[in-house]
């Protein structure tokens, strides 16, 4: 596994040279332009492209898979015009979620958006480290993944529209106004392609997040959920949690209660793995250890699975479930 662009500004120029950078606040009222907003943002403190979903193996084998990309620009910054110069970091988590192994494969790659190892292409989207990619085309989107133990390839194309969540794309995280992000969904995204080298087909669900203060000074992270509902419909609910376990903030008519929690062997962290979703949707996971090993990169543990929704007792969809703050508070 390959991990660069963590070196100590202060170890590659001195630090007279830095001045601190003012992030761009993200307000109400914007109005999110395609194609240009599905690029890059780089003025903004933190971004992230999410692609989670079910795919299907030709011998009938589900499996649940995660590809987010991140991408940070420094709280320094300097005129030196290197292209050594630290002024974004491009960071990507990958996971592939399959009972039969037991626990969750994933890997992690990191890498300053330099000499062309990382990079985010503003006006599309085009972000990669090393060999890893995601990147939209006229027919949807493409990932490109080489795992230290798995692989992806695959293509996302569109079966619906876009969602931009919140206020016409502007999604509250918490009670100050500056608390907040820009944030548009894809949902119900038809998958082809091939994971570990075998033909799978499915569902995906694209997210695209970019803001400069997205939680709150009290909160300790969240729980999310983004599930393709079986009529075509589609679901986002999120809330932020306080570090005293309350909720910090929660849109209106969200709510998540705890049916069954799961505690790792490996980090002693219980998560919440079942949940009952604005007191109709039951998620329950495609299995239990789907906790994800971060610390290498984004410095954080946390547990993002696949799920199955069911109302009553009916199945009526699928997507994923993402809990943050449990091990330790989250800090972006």
């Amino acid at each position: 596994m390959k991990r660069r662009g963590f070196l100590g500004l202060g170890l590659l120029y001195p630090a007279m040279l830095f001045s601190q950078v003012k992030y761009p606040e993200v307000t109400s009222g914007k109005t999110i332009v395609f194609p240009h907003d599905h690029g890059a943002h780089p003025d903004y403190r933190q971004e992230w492209w999410y692609v989670t979903g079910w795919l299907k193996t030709e011998s009938g084998q589900d499996l649940g898979f995660q590809i987010t990309f991140f991408r940070a620009r420094p709280d320094m910054e300097t005129a030196n015009p290197s292209s050594f110069t630290p002024r974004q970091v491009v960071l990507a988590h990958a996971a592939l979620s399959d009972p039969r192994h037991g626990r969750l494969r994933h890997d992690e790659r990191a890498a300053r958006a330099a000499l062309g190892l990382a990079g985010s292409k503003q006006g599309i989207t085009e972000v990669w480290v090393d060999d890893w990619k995601l990147d939209l085309s006229a027919t949807g989107y493409r990932a490109r993944i080489a795992a230290r133990d798995f692989s992806l390839e695959l293509e996302f194309a569109p079966r619906g529209p876009m969602v931009l969540q919140g206020e016409n794309g502007f999604s509250r995280k918490g009670h100050k106004p500056q608390e907040a992000s820009y944030y548009y969904s894809w949902p119900q995204l038809a998958v082809s392609g091939f994971a570990n080298g075998s033909k799978v087909t499915g569902t995906a669900w694209l997210d695209h997040e970019w803001s400069s203060q997205y939680m709150a000074a009290g909160a300790a992270g969240w729980d999310w959920c983004g599930i393709n509902l079986d009529d075509g419909k589609s679901l986002m609910a999120f809330r932020m949690r306080a570090k005293d376990g309350s909720v910090a903030y929660a849109p209106p008519g969200v709510s998540f209660e705890v049916l069954k929690t799961w505690k790792s062997p490996r980090t002693g962290t219980s998560y919440p793995v079942a949940m009952l979703v604005n007191k109709e949707l039951r998620l329950e996971p495609l299995m239990d250890d789907q906790e994800l090993d971060a610390r290498a990169s984004t410095g954080t543990i946390y547990w993002e699975g696949a799920v199955t929704a069911y109302r009553g007792n009916a199945r009526v969809g699928r997507g994923y479930l993402e809990l943050t703050g449990y091990w330790k508070p989250m800090k972006l």
